[in-house]
């Protein structure tokens, strides 16, 4: 009996691009945590009931066909929409800044339910209005670390990374997370780091969000555990995270 052609997803639209003159391309993060590319249909067209559930970052049930190359949007059913109706301009940087990730730490041809659930749950957070803009900075941190923890890309926050001195004063990404002062001096763009700081990087791989959101926290902390996590993301990824350079320039 063949296989049908036919299938269902819940799924976060994590990008879209436009296709001709009426019609979507978008980047899905499956239930399942494959990434789907599927094509919307008529999903620019003025009136379009497809539009309003294809918005980025929001949570639809998706009946699709497989296509050659890309998938076709069939139906879709918006089961949520985290950032609400009109977000402000400071949640829409920092939902971005998650879809990016999540789009470079999701694949076509692997399964990771995790990174479903844990980018659903951070963009909820970012849209929740209790959520000032500068616990956005400490969310998409600590979602960047967790996930590339989660892929491989774990940090060592233990101690240094190259001899072992819990006196850790400095963070590199090249070397892979915290260095003391001493070998710190031959590692070519170490940041230097105070306890504080070093605390909340703990703090990143193993507090929940919720958490976080609450947590006290000074403007100036956020932004630069904001650009830490940037250089961590960027370089273990490989890529160009615009979304969050957009964050840090703003």
């Amino acid at each position: 009996m063949a296989a049908s052609r036919t299938y269902r997803a819940s799924a976060i639209v994590l990008d879209k691009v436009k296709l001709k003159e009426i019609d979507l391309i978008l980047t899905l993060v499956a239930d399942s945590g494959r990434q789907i590319r599927a094509v919307a249909k008529g999903a620019r067209k003025p009136g379009s009931r497809l539009a309003a559930r294809c918005e980025l970052f929001c949570t639809t049930d998706f009946l699709l066909t497989h296509g050659r190359n890309l998938d076709i949007v069939s139906q879709a059913e918006l089961l949520e929409a985290p950032l609400g109706s009109s977000p402000t301009f400071e949640r829409m940087s920092a939902a971005s800044a998650v879809a990016d990730i999540a789009r470079l730490c999701c694949y076509e041809d692997a399964e990771d339910p995790y990174i479903y659930s844990i980018t659903r749950r951070a963009l909820q957070v970012v849209g929740d209005v209790s959520t000032d803009t500068v616990h956005l900075d400490i969310v998409v941190a600590a979602y960047a670390f967790k996930v590339l923890s989660h892929i491989g890309y774990r940090p060592d926050f233990s101690s240094c990374v190259a001899c072992g001195d819990a006196a850790v004063s400095y963070f590199s990404a090249a070397a892979g997370g915290l260095l003391c002062a001493s070998c710190a001096s031959s590692v070519a763009g170490a940041e230097m780091i105070d306890a504080s700081q070093v605390e909340w990087l703990r703090a990143f791989i193993h507090a929940r969000f919720d958490q976080l959101a609450t947590a006290p926290v000074d403007t100036a902390t956020a932004s630069y555990l904001l650009a830490l996590a940037h250089v961590w993301a960027a370089t273990h990824l490989d890529a160009r995270l615009r979304a969050l350079e957009f964050m840090l320039g703003r």
